[in-house]
């Protein structure tokens, strides 16, 4: 599979006193606080080598995701099928169905102004996007892979600013969708826009989103954060039709997938 194809619907812890203790006694207990000495320099010296350990883990970790885009073929980071167990209003499950990858890209009128200028801090390495549609064709779903140029701070800073300033929330900082000609997308533009969620990971240099909307080119007046469509009293259009779950059911899994490639790039041969 390539970039840039539409496809079609089928394809898933003190010592005492020494006192007047004997010489023997004396020299037990140096022997004892010499060992004791050397027990807490190894326990010390071991957790140094742990800690150094963990650290080049996690930096390789966070190294090899920012990668995937060229080195994980398209099927491995957008599926064909993607299966969402439980991931529908009320626990029901959801099947999406992969019909359009748009070709890889920078990000150059790939969002909206605004969110743009958010996401301006951890620059942007490559762009892959892939649009899908539920079982019955009545939904359409963008779900895009922001791979950044920033470090792990950047990215922590980064999500810190989305969460204090609930920047996810906000509609004037949705994803734009990727509508592709001859599909259930096609109609799918920014007046579409119903739904969406947007992830910046602190893991790896990578921000995740999706946006979901109705595949028959209806307009939307009241777009909602996909948290906020799955509240239990949201009374929106797009909560209604569970266009929430649409998002962010196909975010999670997709980035799901993605943390499962950055494991596999980064296992050690035993």
């Amino acid at each position: 599979m390539s970039f840039g194809q539409p496809e079609g619907y089928d394809e898933h812890a003190r010592p005492l006193p020494l006192g007047r203790r004997g010489r023997s006694q004396a020299l037990a207990a140096a022997v004892c606080l010499v060992l004791g000495m050397g027990l807490i320099s190894g326990a010390v010296t071991g957790s140094w080598l742990v800690g150094d350990s963990g650290a080049a883990e996690s930096g390789s970790g966070f190294s090899a995701a920012g990668s995937l885009w060229h080195n994980v073929p398209v099927d491995q980071l957008f599926p064909p099928t993607v299966a969402g167990q439980g991931a529908g209003p009320g626990g029901a499950d959801r099947t999406w169905t992969r019909i359009a990858v748009a070709p890889d890209s920078g990000c150059e009128g790939a969002f909206d102004p605004l969110l743009r200028k958010a996401l301006a801090p951890v620059g942007c390495q490559r762009l892959l996007r892939a649009t899908y549609t539920d079982a019955t064709q009545s939904y359409v779903t963008t779900v895009g892979l922001l791979f950044t140029k920033a470090d792990a701070t950047a990215m922590t800073s980064l999500a810190s600013r989305f969460r204090k300033e609930r920047l996810d929330r906000r509609t004037d900082l949705m994803p734009l969708p990727y509508a592709a000609k001859d599909t259930a997308a096609a109609r799918f533009g920014a007046r579409q826009r119903a739904s969406w969620v947007i992830s910046v990971l602190t893991d790896a240099p990578v921000v995740v989103y999706a946006v979901s909307g109705w595949a028959d080119g209806r307009t939307v007046d009241d777009p909602q954060a996909a948290e906020d469509a799955m509240a239990s009293d949201a009374t929106t259009a797009p909560a209604q039709a569970g266009l929430g779950h649409e998002a962010q059911g196909l975010a999670d899994r997709i980035e799901r997938g993605l943390r499962k490639n950055v494991r596999s790039a980064t296992e050690q041969p035993s």
